[in-house]
């Protein structure tokens, strides 16, 4: 009986799915994104949503190669750790800029955002262009033997000067134990109860 038992609590532990965390943001606080690489400009707008009252709205400012927004940080990732994102993004114009992709990069261990650490690479998914659509990519981590611990999720736009896209409905989910960052303009564990009714409603 103690030998079955052993049995099914070891076969209940390797076949247990790994916790995981799940952060979402829709822009809805006046966030815009964490850095950026390249020229191009994020502003908090409410013109075009896909959900809520609030989007990011990106402008290309650079005339050759491919401007990055910074909108998601996942850090303290370990070798195979899974990272799935996914965004909504709008443009109007199918087979032709304005497009945008969905893309990763590595951090260096105890840097910044900014502290390149190699491509993670992404998907050749530019969108049909034809109003919202959503986006999803999944990384298998590589800490390059405990160089990095951090991936960076990207908006790459593929456009000309002046061309724009927007983007709303962010979700990241890593490893339980990981620690995401979005835009938010103030951390949740930092407002109160009224500024938070405000913000999502009662």
């Amino acid at each position: 009986m103690k030998t079955r038992l052993a049995i099914a609590i070891a076969v209940l532990l390797v076949s247990a799915p790994a916790l995981a965390l799940t952060t979402s943001y829709g822009w809805e606080d006046g966030g815009t994104i964490l850095s950026q690489f390249g020229d191009i400009t994020a502003t908090n707008v409410g013109d075009q949503v896909h959900s809520g009252d609030r989007s990011l709205y990106l402008v290309d400012q650079q005339a050759s190669g491919t401007p990055q927004a910074f909108v998601a940080w996942v850090v303290g990732l370990t070798d195979g750790d899974e990272v799935t994102a996914c965004f909504w993004r709008y443009d109007t114009s199918p087979g032709a800029s304005p497009s945008c992709r969905i893309w990763g990069s590595y951090t260096a261990v105890g840097g910044t955002i900014d502290d390149y650490a190699g491509s993670a690479g992404g998907n050749n998914d530019y969108g049909p262009g034809e109003g919202w659509d959503e986006v999803c990519h999944t990384w298998v981590f590589d800490s390059d033997t405990g160089a990095r611990d951090g991936l960076v999720v990207q908006v790459r736009t593929y456009s000309s000067p002046g061309d724009f896209v927007w983007i709303d409905d962010l979700e990241v989910t890593a490893p339980d134990g990981t620690v995401i960052h979005v835009p938010t303009v103030t951390p949740v564990n930092e407002r109160t109860w009224s500024g938070i009714k405000a913000l999502y409603g009662p």
